[in-house]
């Protein structure tokens, strides 16, 4: 499961970035098409993440706090990509999502015993 889970983030985020370059280019139905699917994928993020948690044992403050963090990721995802489409400023999104994405991939690569080599 920590495979899909892995591939699902991945593919959001490149989709997210795929999103933010048809909305600069202009094509802004082409945009929302994959905005849409990149939404389908935070389904699937929270949906295996929570298959994760659930298959835990004994679950640990690192795991809650890397959940949470997770889901910060997620909103500050979808902010960019819907501020963006309105024309407002996303710089503080934009700082705010690097931010907890490093600490996710800290916790979850560097701290926690559970990796895509398990």
């Amino acid at each position: 499961m920590i495979h899909t889970h892995i591939t699902s983030w991945v593919l959001a985020i490149v989709l997210f970035f795929v999103a933010l370059g048809l909305h600069k280019s202009g094509k802004a139905k082409g945009a929302k098409v994959v905005q849409m699917i990149v939404r389908l994928l935070y389904l699937f993020i929270i949906g295996t993440g929570i298959w994760i948690l659930s298959s835990i044992s004994s679950i640990s403050t690192l795991y809650v706090i890397k959940s949470i963090v997770g889901i910060i990721v997620i909103a500050m995802l979808e902010m960019i990509l819907v501020k963006t489409s309105k024309g407002k400023n996303t710089g503080i999104y934009w700082i705010l999502f690097i931010i907890s994405f490093v600490v996710v991939l800290y916790i979850g690569f560097m701290k926690l015993p559970l990796t895509f080599l398990s």
